[in-house]
């Protein structure tokens, strides 16, 4: 029987180090690796075929190795992107070496047949669009801020006379710079009188602002939620761009309704994890204080206070038998 977790991430992972961590006290086998290692840090041999029916062989890192049909499960962390592995090649030699590497060993990690997957990357990569977040909410009964996404000046006025004040934010985080320094945009209120033909260049997320008493960040790991309100001192309209040493957190409970949709949604993406943000407008008891804004489907949360809860909710889910592909 397969037994094996295999955590692919990279090298320097705070969060997988603790879900690692709790998967050695249950003496479970395990082995990391980082796809992006390719190379003399990574070698593998896939067959199938010739009386074959799934990927048979042997996936070596620099301290192990695994055996493709005793991995049990997949924790998809965030593996480096294979461009890194690539980055000091021609253009044109980059390409075609990323594209080989993903549909090469991506392909063949994709298809481990019986391995549960926490979360599989095509899950995750189905899951990552905004707009298919938001009107998955609404078909599962969630309430959620009043939406456009446009490349036109007019329609954005339009939408922010009718709903304003309103704000805006990025559908993914900001790429690093050529020097590799990290940047973040944050979720933040605009002025609809500097809507210009400099919009039509690329597409607009722009939102109803929520008169929020607070937000959640709610974590579910298989039928188990966790959720934390959270306050910034400074009262920050996107609590991620405050300190988050000084940020706020008090234990809230989750009302059924909004637990159910969460799993339900989580379900309806194949996907058995996921960081959900809130915005309350209410104490939080009833659900109609809950407006949905978002879900990541490989999100952070080694850094809330019920950690330790969630890190043993991960090793749980695991080590259980069962999973595939989704």
């Amino acid at each position: 029987m397969a037994s094996t977790i295999l955590v692919l991430t990279a090298l320097e992972d705070v969060t997988a180090d603790l879900v690692i961590g709790a998967l050695n006290e249950r003496e479970v086998p395990l082995v990391r690796a980082d796809p992006a290692d390719i190379g003399a840090g990574l070698s593998f041999g896939a067959r199938i075929g010739g009386g074959a029916s799934a990927w048979g062989g042997r996936l070596v890192t620099g301290s192990r190795e695994v055996e493709l049909g005793e991995v049990a499960a997949v924790y998809y962390r965030r593996p480096t992107p294979f461009a890194a592995r690539y980055g000091h090649l021609p253009a044109q030699q980059r390409d075609f070496c990323v594209a080989e590497a993903r549909q090469g060993l991506g392909g063949i990690l994709h298809t481990l047949t019986g391995a549960r997957y926490v979360n599989h990357p095509l899950a995750v990569a189905r899951a990552e669009f905004k707009p298919d977040q938001l009107q998955r909410f609404t078909e599962l009964g969630l309430a959620i801020p009043a939406t456009l996404v446009t490349n036109d000046a007019g329609q954005a006025r339009a939408f922010a006379a009718e709903h304003g004040p309103v704000i805006y934010k990025p559908f993914r985080g900001l790429p690093a710079s050529a020097d590799g320094q990290a940047g973040a945009i944050w979720a933040q209120r605009v002025d609809p009188g500097t809507f210009d033909d400099s919009l039509s260049v690329m597409p607009h997320l722009f939102q109803a602002e929520v008169p929020k008493t607070g937000d959640v960040r709610m974590t579910v790991v298989g039928q188990r939620v966790f959720a934390s309100r959270v306050q910034a001192p400074d009262g920050a309209l996107d609590w991620r761009r405050t300190n988050w040493n000084k940020l706020i957190h008090t234990p809230i409970d989750v009302p059924d309704p909004i637990a159910a949709a969460a799993r339900d949604y989580l379900a309806s993406f194949g996907l058995v994890f996921g960081c959900f943000d809130f915005a309350l407008t209410g104490d939080g008891d009833q659900a109609e204080h809950w407006t949905a804004i978002e879900c990541n489907p490989n999100g952070q949360w080694g850094w809330l206070p019920d950690a330790p809860a969630i890190t043993e909710a991960f090793a749980e889910i695991l080590t259980q038998e069962g999973g595939g592909r989704p």
